[in-house]
């Protein structure tokens, strides 16, 4: 297995490479990313994993990497992945999420290199929904409320358009809110294990912390399950076709502060910053993976509570 890796550096990847040193021993990795990886990777003894930086704006740059590796997969995890962000730069965000995947395919196309690529979107298309219609499926309408929706959007509508008049093998992915160890603060259940964490190491201090809205509700789930999905979908998905990846449970964020704060043995005080609410916020975002359950059997198995555990585990090693 050739696989390369675009967003090489962020917390999904390290989690994927995790799964292919078992999965697929003796694979070669190429990552990636304008940022270099601090990972020491003879951690996966099984695979080869390479690393270059890349910019997936300069066409020469993506032309040059793609015509030398000739990749047989690509999962395309590159993006500016934060919503919060996109409102606060939603030019450098819609740029960055649509036109680094159109650099991408384009090359393929042109230098007829015969790949499978997964194109990671999010369960953020769907937008504002009434709950009556919960949970969502790949059928419901996209009605994106931020800039990074509106970007997600744009790339899976690519997707489609290399897939069907290209005859491209793309996969498409409507990913929900994943969680786990390893992933960055700016992240709001990461946000939330860090202060809880931080604040029990602080005996003599308020237990304060700092969060947005807590009453929105979202579909977590963990990010070692997402990476099974993904390998099954670059290996049998269908080209042309989207798949939720999601938990089909809803949980709201106040829930969980009180659930960290719990297994931490902590009472807390909760301070809301205004500037942490987004405009638009969906309120609640449930989905179902009945599609791909039926046709490739994949369903989520680790639980709300252990990703939760192993993410407070996490900053503890972190913060030590």
């Amino acid at each position: 297995m050739k696989i390369l890796i675009t967003g090489f550096t962020g917390f999904v990847s390290m989690h994927f490479l995790q799964l292919l040193n078992t999965v697929e021993p003796n694979a070669t990795v190429l990552g990636i990313d304008k940022n270099t990886p601090t990972t020491d990777f003879s951690i996966y003894p099984n695979i080869t994993v390479l690393f270059r930086n890349v910019d997936l704006l300069d066409k020469n740059a993506v032309d040059e990497v793609l015509t030398e590796f000739e990749p047989e997969y690509i999962l395309h995890l590159a993006s500016v992945s934060s919503v919060a962000q996109s409102w606060a730069t939603p030019l450098d965000s819609f740029v960055n999420n649509t036109n680094i995947f159109l650099n991408m395919v384009e090359q393929i196309r042109i230098n007829k290199i015969p790949c499978r690529i997964l194109s990671v979107g999010s369960s953020e298309e769907y937008g504002e929904v009434e709950e009556s219609l919960l949970p969502l499926t790949e059928e419901h309408a996209l009605k994106p409320l931020s800039p990074y929706a509106v970007a997600r959007v744009s790339q899976e509508m690519l997707s489609k358009i290399y897939a069907d008049g290209f005859h491209q093998q793309i996969i498409i992915t409507r990913s929900f809110n994943h969680i786990g160890p390893g992933q960055k603060d700016h992240f709001v259940i990461s946000s939330f294990a860090k202060q809880l964490v931080q604040l029990s190491k602080k005996k003599d201090v308020a237990n304060k912390i700092v969060v947005g809205n807590l009453a929105i509700i979202r579909d977590f789930l963990d990010v070692r399950d997402v990476v099974k999905a993904y390998y099954l979908l670059l290996k049998k998905g269908a080209s042309g076709e989207v798949y939720n990846i999601c938990s089909g449970k809803g949980t709201a964020l106040n829930d969980i502060v009180l659930k960290m704060s719990s297994l931490l043995k902590m009472d807390i005080t909760i301070e809301v910053n205004s500037a942490l609410i987004r405009p638009n916020e969906n309120k609640k975002i449930i989905g179902s993976y009945k599609k791909i359950k039926t046709i490739l059997g994949w369903q989520p198995e680790i639980s709300l509570e252990k990703s939760l555990i192993d993410i407070i585990d996490y900053w503890q090693h972190e913060l030590q």
